[in-house]
């Protein structure tokens, strides 16, 4: 049975073979219509030869694919795909004639959807291939895969970010995603393709990873991974490449010269890291900068005369010689010269020599003239001695410049001694009042005829009166106790909430702030329509009420309060610090037609990409509230960073304060640093007390006020030092102590800071003491350095020479200034610029004015051109300018910016108004800027006259 069908079945196959072997020719004659038997030859007695087989294919989302079979000579072709025939419905087949060989040609085409692909089910891929029959058999052309492509989303290895050292090697990863086809990868560098075509330096392997060989500062940047075939394109998460270089340290400068001109000194050199400097958050270079030696610099010695010489024979002109030699000693070390001459010539006939004549009548007219200067000597030294004796007040008045505005600056010089109110010639200067501070210590009242009554022997030059202060006797000392307030308890940062803790504890004694008082500074006035002016002594701290600020017949008692102790340690929100005090102006409910201009000092290098400062305002609940950014804008408030101060145009009474908050280690605060020593009574033991405080002037007061009570001795000059928000501690230690005279306690010769202490003192001082005992009662002499450096920071050194006898010791320089028993002006006295002026200046900028020439254009010259929708939107915005500037420049004696700005102005509307004949003239055409600063000048000198003349 078996064989039966197997013979059924070669014979169905063998009469297949024949009707398409005869069929041929009969479709192409029935195409034709006749029998054309030669229309397509071909080779007889040839196998069919592929003129083109299927190849792979990838089916790309639905789209189907197309396979093409052409073969020659061909009777018929026919797909097979996975081991079964292709219906013929599904061949779309075409002959045509090779117009090169004259061969017929058959083409055959089938379309593979996604469909068909999905559905198979085998061991192997989905595969096609051709069978072509000719008169002698058939051929079979290759086989030909169809695969569904795709390429999954995520990357089986993303790269991976690196901080490398230049020169060193970069190795990124990647492994592709999966996909059909396999994915091809290329890398992107800030979105820009690598290629190691051009770039040596670069390999790109066939595992798809990166290797730059040395890594240049070039290379840093992002860097991605790029994967794509057919179907799509991926990329990977980006990976952030940072090359880096570590500082190195220059070569030492020459060691400079001895900073004394005779005696013990000082010689330095120093060395910057910049060889190469560091980048790239490389490391910064270890070590020192700056290198101290001790020098001895030889002391001048001025040459004196030796012996005269024995007179020389009477010579042929009638006189005689003599000489000396400058050897006795002779200088050195760039000592003087003898004074007159080393030769000496007489007479030597009496007058009998005829050719003496000529120089005897020289003689008399030297002599005559000798005799006069002596004469205008003796009369300029009785005039002196005479006005000396004569004078009522002891004060000299001279005018300032024309631009002083009723505002003199006083430079003071002793003139008597015995004067138990004068300062003593061996103290150190007035540290408060120094070039550090440009804000408001300290006025006296000029409204009594006699000024300068309460210190009746000090001569005066005029220059400014906001700086007039001594540290004389005690005065009245503005204090009043006040309830104690703090920050919400909400700090995030550790090392901030750290020290905080530690200082409830106890645990800051030693090293640690030092809490001078817990009392508030305050000073008050009585402020009319006519305005003035607030200072807290001695704190930099200062409040000015405008001209036009309160209402007229009506009158508000203000203060002013500096709230100390720990009032103000807590801020809302991250790692925030103290840069100023806490100052409060009230009363509560003052009403003011314009702004008021607040004062008050800061501790912070400014820098907009290094900080973000910010300032407060207590609520009614004691808690602390944003009032603005001091980078951005707001109408409701105004601020204005200068180095050292704030300036603030506020609206509303309250409690502020400044608040800053670093944004990179590159932040700076400034530290005041100063020495004070003391003598232990009763013993060999000599304390040395170094403070560390915020860089404000009320800050530093709180050291000096606890020195006073100690008894403590002001030793070198306080210097600033730079202290960066990197974290680092900051260490005192005390050096070149002569150790055959003094000795000190192991282990105690540095001490050292945490950095939460010092970045969050918040206006506290922090100090740290040294002990150390003589050997011998006959030691009355000590002389040290102190160094006090932020680790990898900056570095000051303080030098102590200085007497330890008590029996020696000085009165102590302190600078508290408590001789300012005035501290509050009011009327035209307490501002630099007239009234008349300043309503002028008002009524000509406040017009609006088409070319421009508004109160917009005198902000943009006195630079204060930010933040203009502030002042656009007060009543005058001229005047409120002015204000601010009066805040700013209360410091100097002269108006020449504001002359300058108005000349300025002045300058630009003569050119322009020449255009214009027929417009109506303005107020500004009146007042041209030469006329102004004239009537400026004249109205400065009016207003001062009356107020400042005892």
């Amino acid at each position: 049975m078996g064989a039966l069908t197997k013979g059924r079945y070669l014979s169905i196959t063998g009469l297949l073979l024949l009707l398409l072997c005869f069929s041929a020719p009969v479709i192409s004659k029935g195409a034709a219509g006749v029998a054309q038997p030669e229309a397509l030859p071909s080779v007889q007695g040839t196998l069919p030869h592929f003129i083109q087989e299927p190849e792979d294919a990838y089916i790309v989302k639905s789209n189907p694919i197309k396979l093409r079979c052409r073969a020659t000579p061909a009777l018929q072709i026919f797909f097979k795909c996975n081991g079964e025939w292709v219906h013929q419905n599904e061949h779309f087949s075409q002959e045509y004639k090779d117009l090169n060989t004259g061969l017929r040609v058959r083409e055959v085409m089938i379309n593979v959807s996604r469909q068909q692909v999905e559905d198979f089910h085998g061991p192997e891929d989905y595969w096609c291939l051709c069978v072509a029959w000719s008169h002698l058999g058939t051929s079979k052309s290759r086989k030909a895969t169809v695969r569904i492509a795709y390429l999954r989303k995520n990357f089986e290895q993303d790269p991976q970010g690196k901080e490398v050292p230049i020169n060193g090697m970069i190795v990124l990863h990647c492994r592709p995603p999966e996909g059909v086809p396999m994915a091809e990868v290329e890398w992107l560098k800030n979105e820009e393709p690598l290629s190691a075509l051009t770039d040596d330096n670069i390999d790109t392997r066939a595992d798809h990873n990166l290797i730059i060989n040395e890594a240049r500062l070039s290379d840093s940047g992002n860097y991605t991974c790029m994967a794509s075939n057919i179907v799509a394109k991926r990329r990977s998460a980006s990976a952030s490449v940072i090359v880096f270089v570590n500082g190195g340290w220059s070569l030492w400068t020459e060691w400079s010269s001895c900073n004394v001109p005779c005696g013990r000194g000082i010689q330095k050199r120093s060395r910057t890291c910049t060889n190469p400097a560091p980048l790239n958050g490389g490391a910064f270079c270890e070590g020192m900068s700056v290198q101290k030696i001790t020098c001895n610099a030889l002391c001048p010695i001025d040459g004196g005369w030796d012996e005269w010489s024995e007179w020389t024979v009477c010579s042929s002109q009638c006189d005689r010689q003599r000489s000396r030699e400058c050897d006795s000693p002779a200088p050195k070390h760039r000592g003087r010269m003898c004074e007159g001459s080393g030769k000496s010539t007489e007479n030597c006939t009496d007058g009998l020599c005829t050719q003496s004549m000529d120089s005897s009548n020289d003689v008399a007219l030297y002599s005559g003239l000798g005799a006069g200067i002596i004469a205008v000597v003796i009369l300029v030294v009785a005039v002196m001695l005479y006005r000396k004796n004569h004078s009522e007040y002891g004060v000299d008045v001279i005018d300032s410049s024309a631009l002083t505005g009723g505002f003199q600056s006083f430079n003071f010089k002793t003139t008597r001694q015995g004067n138990p109110l004068l300062l003593n010639s061996s103290m150190q200067p007035d540290l408060t009042v120094g070039r550090t501070y440009s804000t408001p210590l300290c006025f006296h009242d000029s409204s009594d005829k006699e000024l300068f009554d309460p210190l009746p022997d000090i001569k005066v030059k005029v220059q400014s009166s906001f700086m007039v202060s001594l540290a004389v006797a005690d005065r009245a000392e503005f204090h009043a106790k006040g309830p104690a307030e703090t920050f919400p308890r909400d700090v995030t940062r550790d090392y901030c909430g750290s020290t905080l803790d530690r200082r409830k504890k106890g645990l800051l004694t030693l090293n640690g702030p030092f809490h001078a008082s817990k009392e508030q500074l305050r000073t008050s006035g009585l402020f009319g329509h006519p305005g003035g002016r607030l200072v807290v002594p001695n704190t930099g701290v200062g409040l000015l009420v405008p001209h036009g600020a309160v209402a007229e017949n009506l009158s508000w008692e203000m203060y002013m309060v500096i709230n100390q102790g720990e009032a103000s340690v807590q801020t809302l929100e991250g790692c925030e610090i103290l840069l100023g005090p806490e100052v409060t102006y009230g009363p509560p409910g003052l009403d003011l037609f314009c702004p008021v201009a607040m004062t008050i000092p800061h501790c912070a290098e400014v820098d907009a990409e290094n900080w973000n400062i910010q300032l407060k305002r207590k609520t009614q609940d004691s808690k602390w509230e944003d009032v603005m950014s001091v980078e951005e804008e707001s109408i409701s408030c105004y601020c204005l960073m200068d180095s050292s101060s704030c300036h603030l145009l506020l609206d509303q009474p309250g409690s502020y304060t400044l608040v800053g908050e670093p944004l990179t280690q590159a932040a700076v605060k400034r530290l005041k640093l100063a020495v004070f020593g003391s003598m232990d009574a009763g013993s060999m033991s000599y304390s040395l007390r170094v403070y560390c405080v915020d860089d404000t002037p009320h800050a530093f007061q709180g050291v000096v006020a606890a020195e006073k009570t100690r008894g403590g001795q002001l030793l070198e000059e306080p210097k600033m030092l730079p202290f960066r928000a990197n974290t680092f501690s900051l260490q005192v230690s005390i050096q070149d102590v002569p150790q055959f005279l003094w000795s000190i306690k192991p282990f105690t010769t540095c001490q050292e800071f945490s950095f939460p202490q010092v970045w969050c003192s918040n206006q506290q001082p922090l100090h740290c003491a040294f002990s150390l005992e003589r050997y011998s009662p006959a030691t009355t002499q000590l002389s040290c350095k102190i160094s006090v450096r932020q680790v990898k920071g900056h570095e000051q050194i303080l030098q102590v020479y200085t007497a330890v006898d008590e029996t020696e010791k000085e009165s102590v320089p302190f600078f508290m200034q408590t001789d300012c028993t005035v501290t509050s002006q009011t009327g035209p006295k307490a501002f630099k610029i007239p009234l008349s002026i300043r309503q002028r200046i008002c009524a000509t900028f406040d017009t609006a004015n088409a070319k421009g020439k508004d109160w917009q254009l005198l902000a943009q010259k006195l630079h204060l051109d930010r933040n203009l929708g502030y002042f656009a939107k007060q009543r005058s915005p001229s005047a409120v300018i002015l204000s601010l500037w009066e805040a700013r420049h209360q410091d100097t004696a002269d108006l020449d910016s504001l002359a300058s700005a108005l000349e300025e102005i002045g300058k630009i509307h003569s050119k322009s108004s020449p255009k214009d004949q027929d417009e109506p003239e303005s107020d500004f055409n009146h007042i041209q800027a030469g006329s102004l600063c004239g009537k400026l000048t004249n109205e400065t000198t009016d207003d001062s006259a009356p107020e400042y003349t005892g």
